[in-house]
């Protein structure tokens, strides 16, 4: 029990970090992008091409696929978003659908259908037994890369000049442009941000879920349920829902293989119809 609960926290905080990108465009930019597993799936093909053609070591691969994926989320951002911020959510949604279908056709025909492999260090194979607790190294490795990301990213959206900015320029662009905020470029950083860390969380999660070019397709429902029952409004949302839907679909799966998407849609059922606009809704504002 103690072993599920723990490899349900450490999927829990991987898909957190797969998905906070896609709450942070949602909530804080109101854009729908739901080409946010291309760039995740980016982030894991940097890694896994990286390590096998070029040997890099892994450690140094992870911040490479966070800044390759946040230099192709700033370029995208700048030429192909950033003219759809005011339009109407439904073109946003048709437009990165677009860009998801575009990425998984190019990558299946520059790389290959078939799913990457990654060799991971030795000490990240081994596993630790603690009582009647199983602990693996490498999702101990997540747990705490994961962990401290989120610290990190509240302490910037709350106690920073630049969360600041980001939120007053979400309020009103027109006022935040007024008082010397550069609103475009606030965006632009945070479009770029949110994108590495999806890159960050596709190289983490290459060796747990898995990497071929239909990523994008397969779990972009659970960045979406992530984001459907924690809100936009706040990080802590999210990072609930993500450990809440790790530890069920884990759980969901062990004891009943049968049902384990079954249990994972229910619970999304009973939340939303609990809280529909999410477990965590900042005062005054919306979800």
């Amino acid at each position: 029990m103690l072993t599920i609960l723990f490899d349900g926290i450490a999927y829990g905080m991987l898909l957190f970090v797969l998905a906070v990108g896609l709450a942070v465009t949602m909530g804080l930019m109101n854009f729908i992008n739901l080409a946010h597993g291309a760039f995740a799936m980016t982030g894991g093909y940097i890694t896994v091409l990286l390590m096998q053609r070029l040997d890099v070591p892994f450690l140094v691969c992870l911040p490479l696929a966070f800044a390759g994926t946040a230099l192709l989320g700033a370029v995208l951002e700048r030429t192909l978003y950033r003219p759809l911020y005011r339009k109407p959510h439904l073109d946003q949604v048709l437009f990165s659908i677009g860009l998801v279908f575009m990425a998984v056709a190019a990558v299946d025909y520059y790389v290959g259908s078939t799913q990457q492999i990654m060799q991971l260090p030795q000490w990240l194979k081994g596993r630790t037994e603690i009582g009647s607790l199983g602990m693996g190294h490498y999702r101990l490795f997540i747990i705490a890369v994961c962990a401290a990301l989120t610290v990190a990213l509240q302490f910037v959206l709350a106690r920073t000049r630049f969360g600041s900015r980001l939120r007053a320029s979400v309020d009103d662009q027109r006022v935040a442009a007024g008082m010397g905020i550069n609103v475009n470029l606030v965006f632009l950083s945070t479009f770029a941000f949110g994108s590495g860390l999806a890159g960050l969380g596709g190289a983490l999660g290459a060796e747990v879920l898995g990497l071929d070019p239909s990523f994008p397709l397969k779990f972009m429902i659970y960045f979406l349920i992530v984001v459907a029952v924690g809100g936009t409004s706040s990080i802590t949302g999210p990072l609930l829902a993500a450990l809440l839907l790790g530890v069920a679909d884990v759980a969901g799966k062990y004891y009943i293989p049968k049902m384990g998407a079954f249990i994972v849609y229910s619970l999304m059922i009973v939340i939303l119809l609990w809280k529909p606009n999410g477990l965590f809704v900042r005062q005054g504002g919306k979800a």
